[in-house]
């Protein structure tokens, strides 16, 4: 190879050398405008205008609204999970389809679902203000055998633990009548437990509803009620809904007198009858 041809050689390797470094100059500037328009706070406020205006659960895409199974949920896992360091419009409009999709596969609408359970509270009466002089020990363990009671006692009637809420729960069942026995089971199951002298009082409500379900959650109307009716309960006392009450056998029961549930929020004819054992 002569002088010439190795010269030529050299101008061509710096000439392709040259290309490549202006291409990725080029898409270096195209990534850096690309980001500034992704993340333009004119249109970041428009893709958020728009998920407010579309069908749906507007802030589809947190953990509450995508900890199921559904499709739907599994993807905007994986969608979140590219959530980028910066606000991102990319990543809105995506959630935005999810949002739709999530909304779409909702047949009953928003407020209540297409499913009816019963929904059962918990929680200890008087427990709060026994805890600020027990201690965190003393406190941790009775929430430990509190725990291993109710929840014994829920899954032996083939309900299904939906949050822990402190000293209580949220459970719901196929049958009105499997959340009351799983309620007066744990309640006598209680009386068993003691700790320093200390004797836990569980209050409990049934409602039977149609819950909306929210990733592994249940919120609507009908969780707001059944809240409502385990509040109104007393210590040692099960409140059951007159539309839980007309679907459980009352034989080997014991009925208190039905009265309405005067609570902030509850329907005006709703009604509870407290429940024991006869």
């Amino acid at each position: 190879m002569d002088s010439d041809d190795h010269h030529e050689l050299e101008q061509r390797a710096d000439g392709a050398d040259g290309a490549e470094a202006d291409h990725a100059e080029r898409a270096k500037r195209f990534r850096a405008a690309a980001a500034r328009v992704d993340s333009e706070p004119t249109l970041l406020a428009a893709a958020r205008r728009l998920r407010r205006r579309l069908p749906g659960d507007e802030r589809f895409g947190d953990p509450l609204s995508t900890s199921g199974v559904k499709p739907v949920q599994v993807v905007a896992r994986g969608v979140s999970a590219l959530r980028p360091e910066r606000e991102s419009v990319v990543h809105e409009l995506g959630l935005a389809s999810l949002q739709i999709w999530q909304s779409l596969s909702e047949a009953a609408g928003r407020g209540r679902g297409e499913v009816e359970l019963a929904i059962l509270f918990t929680d200890l009466v008087g427990f709060s203000s026994w805890a600020l002089e027990a201690g965190d020990a003393a406190t941790l363990e009775l929430l430990r055998e509190v725990g291993n009671v109710v929840e014994n006692s829920v899954l032996a009637h083939e309900g299904r633990i939906v949050k822990r809420l402190g000293d209580g729960l949220m459970a719901t069942f196929l049958t009105a009548q499997g959340a009351v026995d799983a309620a007066l089971e744990a309640q006598e199951a209680l009386h068993a437990v003691e700790l320093d002298g200390y004797k836990p009082r569980m209050r409990a409500g049934v409602h039977w509803g149609r819950p909306r379900k929210l990733g592994g959650d249940y919120l609507g109307v009908d969780v707001n009620i059944a809240a409502r009716v385990g509040d109104a309960a007393k210590g040692d006392q099960v409140l059951v809904s007159d539309s839980a009450l007309e679907r459980i056998n009352t034989e080997g029961l014991r009925t208190g007198r039905t009265k309405r549930l005067r609570a902030q929020g509850a329907p005006r004819d709703l009604h509870v009858v407290s429940v024991e054992r006869a």
